[in-house]
C-alpha cells in the first residue's frame, strides 16, 4: 500500500456479533494503515458495542450505527458518503460475515494504486483462479444466470456484477449522485457499477475466494433476492 494514499475500508453489519471481531481484527492486520468504518444497522444482537470496544482502542476504527435505516444498499451508500466527505484516495468494500477473506483486499487495492485510471476494481469469482466454498449447485447456477443477465443486459465490463468486494477510486464516487440512486436493497451493487460504467469508468477484476459463512444467518432472503431481480429488470431497459 502507497503510504500516501488514504484508504478507508467500509463493513456494513446487522447482527453479525458472532463475526465482527474476527472481521475487524482481521482487516486491520490485512490493511494496518487503512481506517476502517463500521456501519451497523442497530443490530438487536449488540454487533455495534463489541464494534465500538474494538472503535474505543484504536482510533482508525470508527462505528455508525443508523436507528431510523436499513439495508444494504442504503448502508454502502451511508460509507462512501463517508468516504467522499473526508477525502478519501479509495473506498473498499466487503461482506461484514468473513464470507470474503480480508487478506485479498490488500490485491485489490493494489491493482488500483497500480493502474491510476482504474475506476474501480472488483474482487471477481468468475474470472479465472476465482471460486467458491461451500455453495451447492443450485446456489452457483443461480448466481452464474443472475451475472450473466447483468453482464449481457446491462452491458457491464465485469464478470462478477453481484460481489461487494471492491476498491473503488473515491474521486469516482464523488462524480456520482448519491442520493438519486433507485436501488435500495443487494440491487444497488449492480446499479453502482451502471452508473459508472455510463460515466465512462475503468473496471477491471481479480479473482477471490468466496466462502459461505460459517457465523449467522444470511440476509439475503428469498423476498429480497426477488426484490433485486425485479430491479436489475429495470435497470435494463430504463
Amino acid at each position: 500500500m502507497d503510504p500516501r494514499c488514504r484508504v478507508m475500508v467500509g463493513v456494513c453489519t446487522y447482527n453479525e456479533a458472532a463475526n465482527i471481531r474476527a472481521m475487524i481484527e482481521q482487516l486491520r492486520a490485512s490493511l494496518p494503515e487503512a481506517d476502517l468504518l463500521i456501519v451497523d444497522d442497530n443490530s438487536p444482537d449488540g454487533t455495534a458495542t463489541i464494534a465500538s470496544e474494538l472503535a474505543d482502542a484504536d482510533p482508525q476504527v470508527r462505528v455508525t450505527v443508523r436507528k431510523h435505516e436499513r439495508g444494504l444498499g442504503s448502508a454502502i451508500r451511508c460509507a462512501m458518503s463517508d468516504a467522499i466527505e473526508h477525502s478519501y484516495d479509495y473506498f473498499l468494500n466487503l461482506d461484514g460475515d468473513l464470507s470474503h477473506d480480508p487478506a485479498q483486499l490488500p490485491t485489490l487495492l493494489d491493482r488500483a494504486i497500480a493502474n491510476p485510471e482504474t475506476d474501480v476494481v472488483v474482487g471477481s469469482r468468475y474470472v479465472a483462479g476465482g471460486t467458491i466454498v461451500g455453495w451447492p449447485l443450485r446456489r452457483r447456477i443461480m448466481s452464474r444466470m443472475v451475472n450473466a443477465f447483468a453482464t449481457l443486459c446491462l452491458r457491464l465490463p465485469v464478470k462478477d456484477c453481484s460481489g461487494s468486494m471492491r476498491c473503488y477510486r473515491v474521486e469516482s464516487l464523488r462524480q456520482l449522485n448519491l442520493g438519486d440512486w433507485n436501488c435500495r436493497g443487494y440491487a444497488l451493487l449492480e446499479e453502482l457499477l451502471v452508473l459508472l460504467d455510463r460515466r465512462g469508468a475503468v473496471m477491471t477484476e481479480v479473482p477471490i475466494t468466496f466462502t459461505e459463512r460459517q457465523q449467522g444467518q444470511s440476509k439475503l432472503t428469498l423476498g429480497e433476492a426477488a426484490r433485486s431481480a425485479f430491479q436489475i429488470v429495470r435497470l435494463a431497459f430504463k
